[in-house]
């Protein structure tokens, strides 16, 4: 993303004093699907991320994918490694006569604080199962056996399962995908733009009862833990925010869609994850959704509101400028 494409979104502020910025672009759309406003170039291109999840995990439900609520959210996340995870993965593996060993994802430890730690007091060494991406995996080895497919090189764009995924992403975001890439996992990863990442977004919130999307979005409504992690901020925003779904992903990318079809999509320039929060923050205050039925706003105000600390103390904060 080229610098002069993006705009100074969040101050950092210590003790009173500005010592640095983030630069990123965002765009939030209104209930009918129209873009309300936006700061950057929203219509470049750009790779999402693990925002491409859920986009993923429908295309793999129309693929033949047997898969739903919690576990169906564990195909479309980015999980913390926590034991319900593993053992989620595990179990979808095992429903298509698989095990662990059929995963491609690169060997990692838990992001989980509390799951690492018990992890390497085991004496267990990084694993394939416990990476972010796991869930995203395992689905895919799913998918492949059941349409047939060679389960040894899932992860190759020109494999017919990517080449499938990228069918449906493209349709769900509305554009047509200008780059694919290999994503931090290694499986293919599908380029589109701040507007349609968020138009896709919309699309899930919006489908109707019966439908894969909507069954897509109920796993992430239901189980936002099963999504992300039990100490995620994503999962608190999601229990915060009834009905909505939400999706963060690497490189300071980060997509929501309200249950009235309002959605924002946001990419930090710099690709440091502490803006995030606060600047999706920052947008859905400016949507109003603190002031909406359900929501309860010193809930909502600390999923994105990371402390600055100096001395292991609060001193500063990050101020975004939306």
């Amino acid at each position: 993303m080229a610098t002069d494409s993006a705009e100074v979104l969040v101050d950092v502020v210590r003790s009173g004093f500005v010592e640095g910025h983030h630069r990123g672009r965002i765009v939030a759309l209104d209930a009918d699907g129209t873009v309300a406003w936006s700061r950057g170039d929203v219509e470049a291109q750009i790779y999402p991320r693990s925002c491409n999840k859920p986009l993923q995990a429908v295309g793999m439900l129309r693929l033949g994918l047997d898969l739903d609520g919690e576990l169906l959210a564990l195909a479309a996340a980015s999980h913390s490694g926590e034991p319900f995870h593993v053992e989620g993965v595990r179990q979808i593996l095992k429903g298509a006569g698989l095990d662990e060993s059929a995963l491609r994802t690169p060997p990692d430890y838990p992001l989980d604080d509390d799951a690492r730690v018990e992890h390497i007091r085991a004496g267990l060494p990084k694993q394939s199962v416990t990476m972010n991406c796991s869930g995203k995996h395992a689905a895919m080895l799913a998918t492949c056996v059941v349409n047939d497919w060679p389960t040894d090189d899932y992860r190759r764009p020109d494999h017919p399962l990517q080449a499938r995924l990228a069918e449906t992403f493209s349709e769900l975001t509305g554009e047509p995908i200008e780059s694919t890439g290999v994503d931090g996992c290694g499986a293919a990863l599908f380029s589109t733009s701040l507007v349609g990442l968020a138009r896709a977004f919309r699309g899930l919130v919006l489908a109707a009862p019966g439908t894969l999307e909507r069954r897509m979005a109920d796993a992430y409504v239901g189980y936002p833990e099963w999504a992300s992690g039990t100490q995620r901020d994503e999962a608190l925003l999601l229990r915060t925010l009834p009905g909505a779904i939400g999706k963060a992903g690497a490189e300071g990318c980060y997509a929501v869609a309200l249950p009235d079809g309002r959605a924002v999509a946001l990419k930090i320039e710099d690709g440091w994850g502490r803006a995030r929060p606060a600047l999706m923050l920052a947008a859905l205050l400016r949507l109003g959704v603190d002031k909406e039925p359900g929501v309860d706003r010193d809930m909502l105000m600390e999923c994105g509101s990371p402390p600055l600390l100096g001395g292991g103390v609060p001193v500063g904060e990050l101020r975004p400028l939306i």
